[in-house]
């Protein structure tokens, strides 16, 4: 396999996959709403896509043989824009679709994303599944980083702990699936450990030198503080299936496949903060 179409590659994963790529020596088409803001050169090839536009996917997957599939983030209407785009790459003759999920969907049928899963199974290209925990990323660059500009984490998150991973463990891990055809399979990925969010919240203070503290506040305040940063309705939900999760304790396992896929322990959430004191200081 030459060619990969990397989607979402502008985003914290999307990147750290095409670094991934990268140095394993693919070339790599990445996907962009705005290819003109990605550095061209180095193997990478930015390209114009965007799932509403089907016109875009054709040229993006031309000589494709391999594609990295991510959903738009917190989006409910995954499968309605996703399958296109499976259904073309199986017209197109793609070898492998590696597709970004989430953990935990699985046991939810209805979900958006065990739906795009359900799609890709059925659509007989040859698939991975990977189905990471919640990224240490949101902290530093994702949708979590203004609060820690307030100093806060504000979450109806309660004390539910998470096995937070970094998106660099999770890109190695889609590289190894890709290198080694991995197909028919399905991994849960995860750091090495289940943190709550105070633990989280001591951690950057410890490392930055600024005092975060947690604040476990009620379902609704979180929503509507959502709902106050314009995020659109069917994401505020998607959040807050997502937090009731962790209250429950469902995103509290930790697994070993990331290990077992390349041979080295997930990075902790420590090693990370300390990687990224500086955006907090």
């Amino acid at each position: 396999m030459k060619n990969i179409l990397v989607t979402g590659s502008t985003g914290s994963l999307g990147r750290a996959v095409v670094t991934a790529l990268k140095a394993k020596g693919y070339g790599i088409r990445a996907a962009a709403r705005a290819p003109g803001k990605l550095p061209p050169g180095g193997g990478v090839e930015p390209v114009l896509f965007a799932y509403e536009d089907q016109a875009t996917h054709a040229a993006a997957l031309q000589g494709v043989e391999g594609v990295f599939l991510m959903a738009p983030p917190l989006d409910p209407e995954a499968p309605a824009k996703l399958k296109p785009v499976i259904d073309l790459a199986k017209s197109r003759g793609v070898r492998h679709i590696v597709l970004t999920s989430a953990m935990g969907v699985d046991a939810v049928e209805q979900a958006p994303l065990r739906i795009v899963e359900r799609q890709l199974m059925a659509s007989g290209v040859p698939y991975t599944i990977l189905r990471p925990n919640f990224f240490m990323e949101n902290f530093s660059t994702g949708f979590l980083a203004p609060m820690l500009k307030q100093r806060g984490i504000f979450l109806a998150a309660a004390d539910g702990k998470t096995s937070f991973i970094s998106v660099v463990d999770i890109a190695e891990a889609a590289s190894v699936v890709f290198q080694k055809g991995l197909v028919s399979k399905e991994y849960n990925l995860t750091g090495p450990e289940a943190l709550d969010h105070a633990q989280v919240a001591a951690t950057i203070s410890e490392v930055s030198g600024k005092t975060v503290t947690y604040q476990a506040i009620p379902e609704d305040a979180m929503l509507s503080g959502l709902r106050g940063t314009g995020m659109p309705e069917g994401s505020v939900q998607y959040v807050r299936v997502l937090y009731s999760a962790v209250r429950a304790g469902y995103t509290a396992a930790v697994t070993n496949d990331i290990e077992a896929l390349t041979g080295r322990k997930p990075m902790s959430f420590d090693a990370f903060a300390r990687q990224s004191a500086a955006v907090w200081a």
